[in-house]
């Protein structure tokens, strides 16, 4: 038997079309981080508490999303986000300034750990040591339930090399509560210039390194081993082999250590510019939200 085709009732009072303004809320909520409600809400208490005695000028956040009243930038925690990598716990970073002497602090908070810290490496020549501790002093004061840390800046790393190089150009007072964005906007172009630069020297740096290291050790090794197993008569086996192993090894030290300080530079030259970007996403949210 042969049946027609199936009708299928649908109600007309049921609009299926999504409603207006659907779309852009999808892709909305698909653009951003996934982040635990806790910490966000966490977040937002500790850095509306600090209200009572800093004004919080910019927000860096790592999976988190933290929206203040009244607005501030608001912007991706480049350092961390740049590692591709999930060990990292979500966190907040606040750049700050203290209501009584008009300090710059960074102070960085990671809800799952019950940690907070100020980060000094970011700071540098915007507040005294006195600042640091009284501000260390209030917040294990007013968040009990928190560790309370200060992370000191790393020679190993080049921390005061990265803040005198960005500090020549433009400094993070101008780039949080500056007036002029057009001059500050040409000072972070120069920032970016300069990082661009210093990473190409570190470039030629390393390969100089690696071009060399190879050949060298080798026309090193065969002189050595061969020029000094001429005295072995006269010096003994042992004494001959104690020395080629410290010509040798020694040079290979010296080119070890040429190589590192490459990728040193190559770091802080990354460092650099990512601090530029930094600045720069700091200045577009100031423009927008001004």
């Amino acid at each position: 038997m042969k049946h027609g085709p199936r009708a299928t009732a649908v109600s007309p009072s049921v609009d299926r079309r999504p409603p207006a303004g659907a779309a852009v809320g999808a892709a909305r909520f698909a653009a951003e981080p996934l982040a635990d409600t806790e910490d966000c809400d966490v977040c937002l208490q500790v850095l509306t508490a600090l209200g009572t005695f800093a004004s919080v000028r910019a927000v860096k956040a790592y999976r988190l999303r933290v929206e203040l009243t009244p607005p501030v930038p608001h912007l991706p925690c480049l350092d961390h986000e740049a590692m591709l990598h999930e060990g990292i716990a979500p966190h907040a970073a606040a750049y700050v300034e203290d209501h009584e002497s008009g300090e710059l602090h960074e102070i960085v908070l990671t809800p799952s750990k019950r940690r907070i810290e100020i980060d000094v490496a970011s700071t540098l020549h915007e507040h005294t040591p006195a600042g640091q501790e009284r501000l260390l002093a209030r917040l294990r004061a007013q968040f009990p339930g928190f560790t309370c840390r200060v992370n000191t800046v790393s020679w190993l790393r080049g921390d005061r090399r990265v803040a005198r190089a960005c500090r020549a150009q433009v400094t993070l007072r101008e780039v949080l509560a500056g007036s002029d964005f057009d001059h500050i906007a040409v000072a972070l172009d120069r920032l970016r210039t300069v990082g661009s630069l210093m990473e190409k020297e570190s470039r030629v740096a390393s390969w100089s390194v690696r071009t060399v290291t190879g050949p060298f050790l080798a026309v090193m090794g065969f002189l050595v081993y061969r020029g000094l197993a001429e005295l072995a008569p006269e010096l003994g086996e042992g004494t001959v082999t104690l020395l080629q192993a410290v010509l040798v090894g020694g040079a290979g030290a010296l080119f070890l250590y040429f190589g590192l300080k490459a990728v040193h530079l190559t770091e802080m030259a990354n460092r650099v510019w990512k601090r530029a970007a930094e600045f720069g996403l700091i200045l577009a949210e100031r423009r927008r939200l001004g």
